[in-house]
């Protein structure tokens, strides 16, 4: 279920969070959605440095690939410039 929530910014930060958005391909509700996920993880007791569930179920998925870290890495800089 989604609820609607209205959030009062500054124009400048609203600004940065539509270009942010945009740049990463989601909404500025996908972005606000995320960090409230972020920061209830921490405060249900996430240890610092701990993995989320997206990068445990990622990591070595490219192990044994004929990709190289180094043009994944370019692939990452090109794809979010």
């Amino acid at each position: 279920m989604q609820t609607k929530l209205t959030l009062r910014l500054d124009d400048e930060v609203i600004k940065q969070a539509k270009e942010s958005a945009r740049e990463m391909g989601k909404s500025v509700s996908e972005l606000v959605e995320d960090f409230f996920k972020v920061v209830s993880s921490v405060r249900q007791g996430r240890r610092k440095g701990e993995a989320t569930r997206l990068v445990r179920e990622l990591r070595g998925a490219l192990r044994g690939s004929a990709v190289s870290e180094a043009e994944y890495q370019e692939y990452l800089e090109k794809k979010y410039r």
